[in-house]
């Protein structure tokens, strides 16, 4: 072993140390480790920057930015609650359903964001229909992990080892290269928590109604403005184009109440729509320009000063003067210069027009205004506390431009008619000039963490080859192996990678084993690609702890979870992965059989 070798192990001890303890945020440590291999003479500044113009970080933040424009226009939320619709009301029909839509939907966006889309729906769900959350998130959250194993791009893993592959002088894997072992692995998921639902455990989940976290049923009044695009479409078009959390009660044209109109009904400039919405169809219809909150168009022009407009939530205080004051009466306008766009209650019915609401101890009220003015009205006695309002604008009307973006990227990658970070790239620069998502919030969307601790792990296993350490510990391995049978031997690359993923991320644990996994088949004289990807395999769909996927950190606390479940429920699902996954990978790149008769 040489000065170099030696100090590689070093550098990937203190690596292993700091990634596992935590003690410092995983990118950080990344970026610590790749200094440290130049400091060392270990790589030259070339390779240790190599990561950062890297398709794996170049596809991985396009990635980010698409799925955003997936969130930002409501597909994601409308699927959704197309699933919440279709599970039906027993768990197996649930489970059914939810497993293979989630994991199509992590096929192409990011898994843990289609977790924690999922999580609130499900326990919804769960609620109303008298089921157990604990029996639905688990396999839910594993279906997610397993959709990352449709596409080349889902997972960050399966980007660095295609890069290792390449590398290698081996021919690259196409987006769609994996899909055949994905598709299996999701029906032997599907299959298995059919048939293993005994095993999940049946908790309530956390204690308590999260009710006030579903502030649901905003009530506001929208103005159909003057040559709007609205004016002569019928109202379903905008409920639809806003989504299910939407519901009229009321419908005022010329001031009268009217109740002959009806969906079909045409809007008319000028009509007064009565209507209970969340806060991110509130925000859609504040960011509309051919709709207008009704007290914004009224008192608007009473609200001085320059600066920018924002929407605010202001509970109301015990004891305060605002109490059994009717909206009206309180005249926000003149007094404190910003307006009641908005009221949610949680018990109780409001009056019909929301100026004669009268306000009670807890209501929460949407204030627009300007920040100077809400800087005044935090001191109020009247207010409890003044928070930033939590909906998120909805481009709906945009989300057929935002499918054609994603099948137009997928459609390039997968025929090659651009490289893959080239369309994927694209589609994402695609999402923002075409306005499915601005370009504040696409930014937002990357995960700055993921891609500097891809960029950072990658000259790690680029010095584990150079140095010669992946040759001598596959060298290793090699004398443990050696007369085994090829099938015997990718199981084995998969134990070792599931066993290190539940204390290491995917991509750190494919970038540490995939270049042993190359030496290795080098040695037996067969292609590395089934044995890169099954270390990859090992390091995503591993289910022995809650550790091992961030998604299941997620659903930890909402489904009561205990360690010991994931490793009672997990274990044999990964076994059978597992076999699944070699058997696949054989048949795939190894010339065996697909069927075992």
């Amino acid at each position: 072993m040489d000065l170099h070798q030696i100090l590689f192990l070093l550098i990937l001890t203190g690596s292993l140390y700091l990634f596992v303890s935590e003690r410092l945020r995983v990118d950080v440590t990344a970026m610590l480790t790749l200094l440290a291999l130049v400091v060392t003479g270990v790589l030259d500044s070339k390779a240790a920057l190599s990561g950062f113009a890297s398709e794996p970080a170049i596809i991985v933040a396009a990635v980010f930015v698409i799925s955003g424009g997936l969130a930002a226009t409501g597909l994601t939320e409308k699927i959704g609650q197309w699933v919440e619709r279709a599970a039906g009301a027993t768990e197996s029909r649930a489970i059914a359903v939810t497993m293979p839509v989630v994991a199509a939907l992590s096929s192409f966006t990011h898994h843990v964001m289609v977790t924690a889309m999922m999580l609130p729906i499900l326990t919804r769900l769960a609620r109303a229909k008298g089921l157990s959350p604990s029996r639905l998130l688990m396999p839910m959250s594993f279906a997610a992990s397993l959709g990352t194993t449709l596409t080349l791009v889902s997972a960050p893993a399966f980007l660095l080892a295609d890069n290792l592959i390449e590398r290698s002088g081996a021919e690259g894997l196409g987006i769609f290269s994996i899909t055949p072992i994905g598709l299996a692995l999701v029906l032997v998921g599907v299959v298995y928590m059919l048939l293993a639902r005994w095993l999940l455990p049946k908790r309530e989940g956390e204690a308590g109604d999260d009710g006030y976290l579903r502030l649901d049923r905003y009530r506001t009044e929208l103005l159909v403005v003057e040559g709007s695009r609205w004016s002569t479409r019928p109202l379903a078009e905008l409920q639809k184009a806003l989504g299910d959390k939407f519901r009229l009660v009321g419908w005022l044209r010329d001031g009268m109440p009217r109740d002959d109109l009806t969906a079909s009904s045409p809007l008319i400039s000028g009509d007064i729509l009565l209507v209970e919405a969340s806060a991110d169809a509130l925000a859609s219809l504040h960011d509309d320009p051919g709709l207008d909150l009704n007290a914004l168009a009224r008192f608007g022009g009473l609200v001085s000063g320059d600066g920018p407009r924002q929407l605010v939530q202001a509970v109301v205080a015990p004891g305060s003067e605002f109490i059994g004051r009717t909206v009206r009466e309180l005249n926000f306008a003149r007094r404190f210069h910003t307006v009641i766009a908005g009221l949610w209650r949680r018990d109780g019915e409001i009056a019909l027009r929301l100026a004669n609401a009268r306000l009670r101890e807890g209501d929460l009220l949407v204030l627009w205004g300007r920040p100077s003015q809400f800087a005044e009205l935090a001191a109020h006695h009247g207010f409890l506390m003044l928070v930033p309002f939590a909906g998120e604008a909805k481009r709906r009307i945009r989300a057929p431009l935002a499918v054609a973006v994603l099948a137009a990227t997928v459609f390039a990658a997968a025929t090659e008619l651009l490289a893959a970070p080239l369309a994927f790239l694209l589609g994402a620069v695609a999402m923002v000039a075409t306005r499915c998502v601005d370009v504040e919030q696409a930014y937002r969307e990357i995960d700055v963490r993921i891609f500097v601790m891809i960029a950072g792990v990658i000259p790690l296993g680029i010095a584990m080859e150079q140095t010669g350490t992946a040759e001598l510990l596959a060298n290793g391995l090699l004398h443990v192996v050696a007369g085994w049978p090829p099938l015997a031997v990718l199981l084995v690359m998969f134990t070792v990678a599931a066993l290190l993923t539940q204390i290491l991320s995917d991509a750190a644990t494919t970038v540490l084993l995939g270049p042993i996994a190359v030496s290795l088949a080098e040695s037996l004289r067969l292609p590395v690609t089934p044995f890169v990807v099954c270390t990859a395999l090992g390091a995503v769909v591993a289910f022995l702890t809650p550790i091992g996927h961030h998604g299941n950190l997620l659903i930890l606390g909402p489904g009561q979870y205990r360690f010991n479940d994931f490793l009672r429920i997990g274990l044999p699902l990964t076994v059978l992965i597992a076999l699944v996954s070699a058997w696949m990978a054989q048949w795939l790149w190894l010339g065996g059989a697909l069927l075992p008769f």
